[in-house]
């Protein structure tokens, strides 16, 4: 045997061996994958609790601060901070018609459940009062 054999069949064996052990300790479950430091999905826990708006904002800031910074690196004369943030922000802000959209939408999604507990044999919800709490949680 060459030593490039020896070595790929050592690597395999100590692969399986490795994944036998860690399937015998119930190691990593599918729900743990991807969860790591870099999860987005749930902050540290020693992050500060901030609204979505207010982290927005900050970031919105920094962008036109960076922004700023890189016009005055090219000799241009830096915009306006407070009144940039302040058009985007408008720029990002919902449209008019966004929250009846949105209560459509949800109304749709309960009709929909409410179409398949029936087919159940179960109890449909009440569609409006159904309708609201899911708003509520939703922050709308």
């Amino acid at each position: 045997m060459q030593s490039v054999d020896i070595v790929v069949i050592t690597v395999a064996l100590l692969a399986v061996v490795v994944a036998v052990l860690i399937a015998l300790t119930g190691g990593l479950g599918h729900d743990e994958i991807g969860s790591g430091g870099l999860d987005l999905a749930s902050p540290p826990a020693d992050a500060p609790a901030a609204s979505g708006a207010a982290v927005r904002d900050e970031e919105i800031r920094q962008m036109v601060e960076a922004r700023n910074a890189r016009r005055a690196a090219r000799g241009q004369a830096p915009v306006d901070a407070d009144a940039e943030v302040a058009r985007l922000q408008a720029e990002l802000a919902p449209a008019p018609g966004a929250d009846a959209a949105l209560r459509e939408e949800v109304r749709q999604l309960v009709e929909a459940r409410n179409a398949r507990l029936v087919a159940r044999g179960e109890a449909p919800l009440d569609v409006e009062a159904e309708t609201e709490r899911r708003l509520r949680s939703l922050g709308g």
